[in-house]
């Protein structure tokens, strides 16, 4: 019989990759299009960003100061707004079908964002949840961000920490990833993942990981 501790009683969704599709390639694209900027590969990573743009991500260094860093390899008269639309390429679109099914879910289980993340990115994220009609802050019980928290997927800190603060136990949490790592991470505390895969129905993937705890 299911004991209460393994019900299924949060779910903990990924950002970028999961809920909003990323491309590294036009990414890359803008930062020289837009900046002159031909180093982009010294931080884009399919997996998880590198150099200073991890240092951004883990709350390292500040909005400020990566500009500052950028620009001083990018073009003569290019400025902060040139860095910023460079960095928001990468995230591109959201399915339509996803703001509603987080509402829908929102019904029956606790919300959670969990995403290796940076003040810049994060501007362009609610501004895309906003436009879809289901502004990003109120479908999520609470936003767990990397550069708010000092550290980064897949540190086993970083998940023992969501864990403690969403306050139930690890095998009643089913976090949603599109990095091997960061679900191998998660179940190594305890929690319930599936690795999700870009482009694929996000809505068929959990209801039959679902289906499949629920059976366990």
């Amino acid at each position: 019989m299911k004991t209460d501790d393994k019900k299924i009683k949060a779910l903990v969704f990924d950002l970028g990759g999961v809920l909003i599709d990323l491309d590294l390639e036009k990414c890359r694209k803008a930062f020289a299009d837009n900046l002159s900027f031909k180093d982009a590969d010294s931080f884009l990573d399919a997996s998880h960003q590198k150099g200073i743009y991890s240092e951004l991500e883990e709350g390292l260094i500040t909005p400020e100061e990566f500009r500052r860093i950028i620009l001083k390899s990018s073009a003569p008269g290019s400025t902060d707004g040139d860095v910023d639309r460079s960095v928001w390429a990468l995230l591109t679109r959201m399915d339509s079908y996803k703001p509603e099914l987080l509402s829908e879910l929102g019904k029956d289980y606790d919300l959670y964002l969990l995403s290796n993340n940076n003040p810049i990115s994060m501007e362009k994220s609610r501004r895309i949840f906003s436009e879809s009609g289901y502004p990003l802050d109120t479908l999520f019980k609470r936003l767990f961000l990397s550069y708010e928290m000092k550290m980064q997927k897949p540190s086993e800190k970083m998940f023992r920490t969501v864990v403690e603060e969403i306050g139930c136990p690890a095998g009643s949490i089913l976090f949603i990833d599109d990095s091997a790592a960061n679900v191998e991470a998660a179940e190594k505390v305890g929690m319930n993942a599936v690795l999700y895969v870009q482009g694929t129905d996000l809505a068929k993937v959990l209801k039959n990981r679902l289906e499949e705890l629920e059976q366990c």
